[in-house]
Parts: C-alpha cells; structure tokens; sequence
C-alpha cells in the first residue's frame, strides 16, 4: 500500500472524512485478519504507525497463513520465523505451502505449544524424521493436515497428540498392487478421538479400514480417495453407510490435488545468502 493511501478518505461519519490511521483498532485487526503473513509484514505494517501497532499485537499472529509465496523477493524462512515470534507463544494455527524446512518446523514446535492446527502441503524438503520430532512437541494439536510430506509413525505421533480430532493425509500413489495397512493400524491404535479422517492415495486394504471402524468410535468424515486396495468387503459397506455421514470413496473425484510434485519451487541454503534478500531484522 502506497503511503499517499493514508490520506485518502475511506469512510464518511456525521459527514467527516476518515483516513487509513483513524480508523478503530478493533477494525484494523479485522482486516488484518484477512491478510496472509507475507501480506502484513510487507506491506500492511508499512501503511501507517497505528497499523504498526495492531501488526505487532502477539493476537494479530494467533493465526499464521504464509499464503502462495509466488515470485517472491523475500526469505519465507525468515518471514515465518519473524511471524512466529511475533505471537509470543499464542500461535494457535499455521498454514505453510511450497517452503520448509525440519529447522523451521522445529523452530515452530519449540515456540508454539499452544498449537491446535498445523498444515503442511508440498513441502519435499521436510523429512519424515523432522515432522515427527515436531509433532511430538505439540500435544494439545486437534488438527493435522500434511500433503506430500512422510510422517515417520504415525503410531509415534498418535501418542503425543491425544486430543487430535482432524487427520488428513496425501500420499500420492504408491507402486500399483502395493498393499500396507501399517498406517490405518496406527491410526486404529492411537487415534479413538478422530472425527475427520482423510487418507488421499493411502495403500491401506479393507482389513485396515475395518480396524479403523472398530477403533474409532466418534469417525464421522472418511477420506478415502485413491486408496485403491478398498473394496468394501464383507459388512463394510454397511457400517460405513450406517457411521460415516461423509464417505469419500476410492474413485471419487481428487481433481483438487496435483498429480505430481516436479513443479514446486524448492529452497536450499544458498539460495538464504542472496544480499538482496532481507534478513530477519528487515521485519522488526
């Protein structure tokens, strides 16, 4: 936003003007709120110094959505980090495309016990290792959300999360005729609580569909889509039909998920040393 914006008038009251800077506090938040991380922190901070204030109140990062990071200009590391900081151990939910790294997912764990949501989508460089040693800091997370990135037991993480309520999952496609029930059995084992389960491209088969029926009593949404190795045997059918007010089902649509993660925009270290790129006190 352009710093000649602060004069333009942007509300009428009793046949006063208002600029961007009068405008209430409680009101300010509210469109922050609809702003990513990258959009506050580069622009919305520098409208003026009462948006300043509210970009730095620790309750405006309750809530970290870092967005499409696009052609950025910028170091998404450093940005998150600075947003997580920001919170001051508030954060209660982040959203996180494109760039990661097991340092960064750590540095949120570590600084974030408080988080309820964690969503992670096309982000390679994240090892299954790293997102387990993070998942483990988090005990009172409800909702976990991870696209492409390998969880490395989920039996692991369902002991450290008794209050997740919301699992979602996207494997892509395994090998054709793979078959492994390891996940739905750790599911089944450490996760009675689950009222949403997703498992996009999962190679579970109907023996572990069955041990998730029979584990997890409060399952209302199923997400199995891709996961060819169902077929919905036995009294399957019945039950899923009987206790599952949302099914999702192996040949259903997932037009919304990529076929393929050869397009995404990676970051190494070298790419951290560019001289043009900000550094963390850019932000302060």
């Amino acid at each position: 936003m352009a710093s000649s914006s602060l004069t333009t008038p942007v509300m009428k009251e009793d046949g006063e003007c208002k600029s961007w800077a009068d405008l209430p506090s409680e009101l300010t938040s509210s469109i922050l709120s609809r702003l990513c991380a990258v959009d506050i922190l580069e622009n919305a901070q520098k409208v003026c110094t009462s948006w300043r204030r509210v970009c730095k109140d620790p309750a405006t990062w309750r809530n970290i959505d870092m967005g499409s990071i696009g052609d950025v200009r910028f170091n998404p590391e450093i940005m998150c980090r600075h947003a997580v900081d920001r919170s001051q151990g508030g954060l209660v939910e982040i959203n996180i495309w494109y760039f990661g790294t097991d340092s960064l997912l750590n540095y949120v764990a570590d600084r974030s016990s408080n988080l309820r949501s964690l969503k992670l989508a096309l982000v390679p460089p994240i090892t299954a290792e790293g997102l387990t040693e993070a998942l483990v800091k988090l005990p009172l997370l409800e909702e976990l959300d991870v696209s492409y990135c390998a969880v490395e037991s989920l039996k692991v993480v369902g002991q450290s999360l008794p209050n997740l309520k919301t699992l979602k999952l996207y494997f892509g496609l395994g090998p054709p005729g793979y078959v492994n029930d390891d996940d739905a059995l750790a599911i089944a084992e450490t996760m009675h609580g689950l009222r949403f389960l997703q498992l996009v491209g999962n190679s579970l088969t109907d023996a572990g569909l069955k041990a998730i029926l029979d584990n997890c009593p409060h399952l209302e949404h199923l997400d199995l889509r891709k996961c060819f190795n169902v077929y919905f045997s036995g009294d399957l059918e019945r039950r899923c039909s009987e206790r599952i007010k949302v099914l999702r089902r192996p040949n259903d649509s997932a037009h919304e998920y990529p076929c393929s993660v050869s397009v995404i925009y990676l970051f190494d270290a070298s790419e951290f040393e560019d001289p043009f790129m900000p550094h963390a006190d850019y932000y302060q």
